[in-house]
Parts: C-alpha cells; sequence; structure tokens
C-alpha cells in the first residue's frame, strides 16, 4: 500500500508529521481526520514501500551489521545523529555509505527516524520502519533497532537458504531449455524433407514439427509479444486497485496463501509484541504494526480492526473475524489476552510462525528439483521419442513392402 508523508496539526495547533499509508492520498487524509488531526499536507512517498533488494549480498549483511551498531551506540548513550555519524563512517560499501550519510542528513534536518527510514528509496522494508517507529513511540528505540536487526538477519539467512538451494534448479532448468530450444531449432529440421512426404505421421511428430516450424518462423515476434504482455502486467501490476486484488488472489492460493499468511502475521507479531510491551496503547500499537505488512489486502483489513479498537472493541475477535490470520495467531492471541500476557504470546507467535515458514520453504525448496528435473526430462524424451517413432515407422513401411 502507498505511503504518504504527511504534515498535520493537532485540535491544539501543535504541529506533527510522519507517514500515512491508503490505497489513494484521498484515504490518507481521511484516515489522519478520523485520528483527530488536520492535514496541512501529504506527499506520495518514492519507492519507500520495496525492501533492500538494490543492495548485494555483503552490502544488506553490512546493512544488519549497522542497524546492530546503532542499537548499541544508542544504548550506550549517544545521541540519534552522533551515533548515525559512526554508522556511516563505518560502513564499508560506498552504496551503503551513501544511503547512512542521506538518513543522517534527514535527521539532522529533524525528521524522525522511522520518517527518514522510510524515505530511503527502497534501503529499508516497511517492518524495519514500523519498528523504528515502535522504538520512538514507546521511547525504546535502542532496543527496537536491536531486535530489527535480528529479525533482519533471520530474513537474510532464510533468503541465503532459499538461493542456495534454488541454484541448482535454475541452472537445470537453462540447460533443459536450451536443449529443447536446439532440438526444436536445428535437430527437428533435420528431418522436416523425409517427414513432408509422409501421408500418415503419428501426433505427437506432427505436434513437434508444428511446433519447431513455429518456433523458427515466429519466434522473435513471439519473444517480443510476450515482453510487451510482461511489461503491461508490470505496469498494471503496480496499480493500487490491481495489487490489492492480486494479493487478496495470492491469500486465496493452494498452499501459498498459507505460507503468505503466516510470513505476514510474524511480521505483525513481531512489531506489535515489541510495541505493546513498550507500554503503547493498543489501537496505536495495532495501527502502526499493520504498516509492517507487504500485502496490501491484509494491511486494509489490519487497518479496519485497529480502527475499530479506538471505538472499543476487542483484539481476538475482530482479526478472527477478518479471515486473515492462521488460526494458530487467533488462538495465541486469545490466550494473551485472557491472561494479560499479550506482548510475551506475541513475541512467542512470532517465533514459531517464523519457523514454520523456513521449515515450509525447505520442505517446496526439496521437492522443487525432482520436479524440474521430471517435468523437463519428460519434454527432451517426449521430442525424442516423436521424432523415432515417425522414423521406425518408415523403417517398419519399407520391410513390409
Amino acid at each position: 500500500m502507498p505511503s504518504f508523508a504527511y504534515r498535520a496539526a493537532t485540535v491544539g495547533g501543535q504541529l506533527r508529521s510522519g507517514v500515512m499509508q491508503g490505497a489513494t492520498r484521498e484515504e490518507a487524509l481521511a484516515r489522519l481526520r478520523q485520528q483527530g488531526l488536520m492535514p496541512i499536507d501529504a506527499q506520495l512517498q518514492g519507492g519507500g514501500e520495496r525492501g533492500p533488494a538494490r543492495l548485494g549480498g555483503q552490502a544488506r549483511s553490512a546493512l544488519i551489521n549497522a542497524v546492530g551498531e546503532l542499537a548499541v551506540l544508542l544504548g550506550a548513550g549517544l545521541s540519534l545523529d552522533r551515533a548515525l555519524a559512526v554508522c556511516v563512517e563505518n560502513a564499508p560499501d560506498p552504496t551503503l555509505r551513501a544511503a547512512l550519510a542521506d538518513l543522517l542528513k534527514r535527521v539532522k534536518e529533524g525528521a524522525p527516524l522511522s520518517r527518514s527510514m522510510a524515505e530511503a528509496k527502497g534501503l529499508f522494508s516497511p517492518m524495519a520502519v514500523a519498528m523504528a517507529e515502535s522504538g520512538e513511540a514507546n521511547g525504546r528505540l535502542d532496543e527496537a533497532l536491536a531486535r530489527l536487526a535480528q529479525t533482519m538477519e533471520r530474513t537474510e539467512a532464510l533468503r541465503r537458504t532459499v538461493t542456495s538451494a534454488m541454484v541448482y534448479p535454475a541452472m537445470l532448468a537453462v540447460v533443459a531449455g536450451a536443449v529443447i530450444l536446439m532440438m526444436l531449432l536445428f535437430v527437428v529440421p533435420q528431418f522436416q524433407g523425409l517427414f513432408d512426404s509422409a501421408d500418415n505421421l503419428p501426433p505427437a511428430t506432427r505436434l513437434v514439427l508444428g511446433a519447431s516450424e513455429g518456433l523458427r518462423h515466429y519466434g522473435l515476434h513471439g519473444l517480443a509479444a510476450l515482453i510487451a504482455i510482461g511489461v503491461l502486467a508490470w505496469r498494471q501490476a503496480r496499480q493500487p486497485s490491481t495489487r490489492r486484488a492480486l494479493d487478496k488472489a495470492l491469500l486465496s492460493a493452494p498452499r501459498l496463501g498459507n505460507l503468505i499468511k503466516a510470513a505476514e502475521t510474524a511480521r505483525l507479531a513481531r512489531v506489535l509484541g515489541s510495541l505493546a510491551a513498550g507500554g503503547v496503547p493498543l489501537p496505536a500499537a495495532l495501527e502502526i504494526a499493520q504498516r509492517s505488512l507487504t500485502n496490501s489486502h491484509m494491511a486494509a483489513a489490519i487497518a479496519k480492526v485497529a480502527n475499530g479498537l479506538k471505538e472499543g472493541a476487542g483484539l481476538s475477535r475482530p482479526l478472527a473475524a477478518t479471515g486473515v490470520l492462521p488460526p494458530l495467531a487467533v488462538s495465541f492471541l486469545r490466550t494473551g489476552e485472557e491472561t494479560a500476557r499479550l506482548p510475551l504470546m506475541l513475541e512467542r507467535l512470532a517465533d514459531v510462525l517464523d519457523r514454520d515458514v523456513r521449515i515450509a520453504l525447505e520442505r517446496l525448496l526439496a521437492l522443487l528439483t525432482p520436479l524440474i528435473t521430471i517435468v523437463l526430462g519428460t519434454a527432451v524424451a517426449g521430442i525424442i521419442a516423436s521424432v523415432m517413432s515417425a522414423i521406425l515407422g518408415f523403417n517398419d513401411l519399407a520391410l513390409s513392402q
């Protein structure tokens, strides 16, 4: 969901600034008015919704170290600008050093750290921004950044695991795809003259010959069409309404939907638990925590629950009614409310869901390699079998005559 950097005035005339999410600028302004604020300005942020994908592997590790170092320096009593200056000096990557220097510049100009992180053009994920905002809200920024560094480290470790596990399947798919293309472009045409004089070719052979001819004559046109369709689909997917529809559809997908729900709920529980432990009122805590969600449909559903909390509604029952959380999460939340230990149960819920997501991904990757091998091997074997069956048919016909 897009984020808007706003300036607003309270009833008492005090100025406030921050970040508000909304599908449109009008929706963001309406949410500000619901909070009793008088909006002055709201500008769409550029790139604040994306995670640190622009950084390489070493730079991402350096960013995690910088966040952990910043937490230690703040805990030691250094001011935020001085601690950030130390992190800039110690950053080993030039790109990261420039990004942190820009972050320091915004902080010196008076912007809160969370807002500066949101405006850092993809350096920090929405979860990181929300956790920093939670630390600012409860006055424990060092503790929030320490938890953020641990969460980022777990995320990076999972990313490395997935990337390493995907190397072999990706190489296998590329090699097998190249083999199929070479057979259709160069091998099958060698038999074209032989098969043209035949009257009764097997259906599989006709299919392979048609695919080869189509690829040779219209392959470039097809590739251009696929690229054009891909670009149009990518642009359409960036529209808020389209993105929300896609996010809702993903949540309903078999297996993938449950995996997304678990990952998003773990992120929400970790941020909400940090806020609740710091004494932030639950309605405000849930409103901040929902900004960490990358699935716009889930974020919109949680935002409605946050508005209901301001009117005196409960937490677990409205969240269960949305249907966007796993049953396990609802059970943990209900237990936390009944025992008055909601922050502890949220932290444990986040740990359990993170473990489940990691195990599910490892199982999925373990099945991916043999699945790709079977599918591509069957395709190659099918091409060879279709050509050989026609050739053997000619031999049988010659022997019978």
